[in-house]
């Protein structure tokens, strides 16, 4: 029974240090806020909600059928412009593509005359012009192909193939990523926190002074393991409710205290190799270059941005002993 007050008592003097170090509130506070928000919306491949104008001088079906093909979440509903008003829809930022169709372009793709279309694209973000010339360009030829063969004798297949999102059905890669940034976040500020407390002890001699108390080395390792670990969990249960929830709108399915009680249990391992490292670290800058050799390449191979079934098979049997690849598996 002792020992249990001295775990509760020395954590809670880690959760008072804790709340006097500024630098490492801030860490946690924007680890789990901008530091999940940032990367999910600023890093993904798809387009989202991006403007289109349409010049129509065919007047055609094909023409029709082009333009209502771009629909959200990729697209605006697109505008309909005349050939006049696209420099100043570019230059006035009101349209990020404006795709011009010719006049006779319909009488000339069912002649085979292979007639061009023109994108006009704001290339100042260069990412979204990148991707949405892709988008236009796979849309165009899709609805050109259909309306060619309509009504054409189609050849009889054994089978059909037809590919079906089970999840995720507009592949938004925020859903993805908003989470799995909390779970590379729990791993760093795991390892930070706990490591940089040891550290922190040893510069000031405040672990000599416990060294020489009547405490067992077990009951000083279990009270940074707990307490830090106490405020990593808060710190990813606010995160998803109010940032991936609220702000990112991605619908989680699982439940929420079961990931937070794995998020429990993979902390013990995490904040223990926090504690290793810290014990080897004689400072704050050797306990940042150990992170960078040890705790990254545990996230860069959980699985996390690469299937672990995609590696080389020496290298799956070598992840699986990385506490991360579990946690991520979880």
């Amino acid at each position: 029974m002792k020992r249990f007050q001295n775990v509760f008592h020395l954590g809670i003097k880690e959760l008072r240090g804790l709340r006097h170090d500024t630098v490492m509130l801030l860490l946690v506070i924007y680890a789990f806020s901008f530091g999940v928000y940032g990367p999910a919306k600023g890093t993904g491949s798809e387009l989202t909600n991006a403007s289109i104008a349409i010049v129509d001088e065919d007047r055609s079906q094909l023409a029709e059928r082009i333009g209502s093909a771009f629909f959200p979440p990729a697209f605006q509903p697109p505008r309909q412009i005349s050939v006049y008003e696209i420099d100043p829809q570019m230059d006035s930022g009101r349209s990020s593509f404006v795709l011009d169709i010719p006049q006779n372009f319909e009488r000339d793709v069912m002649r085979g005359r292979r007639p061009s279309l023109q994108v006009n694209i704001d290339a100042t973000a260069m990412q979204q012009a990148g991707i949405g010339a892709g988008y236009i360009q796979n849309i165009v030829s899709n609805e050109i192909t259909e309306f060619v063969r309509k009504g054409a004798a189609q050849p009889l297949s054994a089978a059909r193939l037809a590919v079906r999102v089970k999840f995720n059905q507009n592949l938004v890669s925020s859903w993805f990523s908003s989470v799995m940034q909390i779970i590379n976040n729990v791993t760093m500020l795991a390892v930070i926190l706990a490591g940089g407390a040891l550290v922190r002890e040893r510069e000031r001699g405040t672990i000599d002074h416990l060294l020489t108390m009547p405490l067992h080395p077990t009951e000083i390792m279990t009270s940074k393991v707990w307490a830090n670990s106490l405020v990593i969990v808060i710190a990813t249960a606010l995160s998803l409710w109010f940032v991936v929830r609220t702000l990112l709108h991605v619908p989680i399915a699982g439940s929420i205290p079961l990931f937070l009680l794995g998020t429990a249990i993979y902390l013990f391992s995490a904040t223990a190799l926090g504690i290793l490292l810290g014990t080897v670290a004689r400072s704050m800058p050797q306990l940042g270059l150990l992170f960078m050799m040890v705790a990254l390449p545990m996230n860069l191979l959980s699985g996390g941005n690469t299937p672990v079934g995609s590696m080389p098979p020496a290298l799956q049997m070598l992840v699986q002993i990385f506490p991360s690849t579990h946690y991520v598996n979880f």
